[in-house]
């Protein structure tokens, strides 16, 4: 039985943007193909992935207990700006950035090449 004082609240119609930044299939055939060929020439180890509302985020190490040896973003909000596609390096240092995930990639690809020509 429900008495005449209760009162019924909705909640406030918020927008909560559950929109999360992901790796297409394609994309991440091509960063896994490099990864898997990096860790065959005994270079890498693992890997970790983080997909939040801003960006997608695909990281490579040595070892695990180490900082990533690269880190690949994906960030769309900057397609219009320098690419939506970033490389950094070791210490967190800008690499390389485009609007091609081949272009950005380069740099890793030319280091395999020196590896395997070694």
């Amino acid at each position: 039985m429900r008495s005449e004082n209760s009162n019924v609240s909705s909640f406030p119609n918020r927008k909560v943007s559950s929109v999360q930044v992901g790796f297409e299939r394609k994309e991440m055939e091509r960063i896994l193909n490099l990864y898997g060929r990096m860790v065959a020439a005994g270079h890498w180890r693992d890997y970790a992935m983080d997909m939040g509302k801003d960006a997608a985020v695909f990281a490579a190490f040595r070892r695990t207990s180490e900082r990533p040896q690269m880190r690949i973003e994906k960030r769309p909000a900057d397609r219009n700006k320098q690419g939506m596609w970033t490389l950094h390096g070791e210490h967190g240092q800008i690499l390389k950035r485009g609007h091609e995930l081949a272009g950005v990639l380069a740099p890793m690809e030319r280091k395999l090449l020196k590896l395997v020509s070694e």
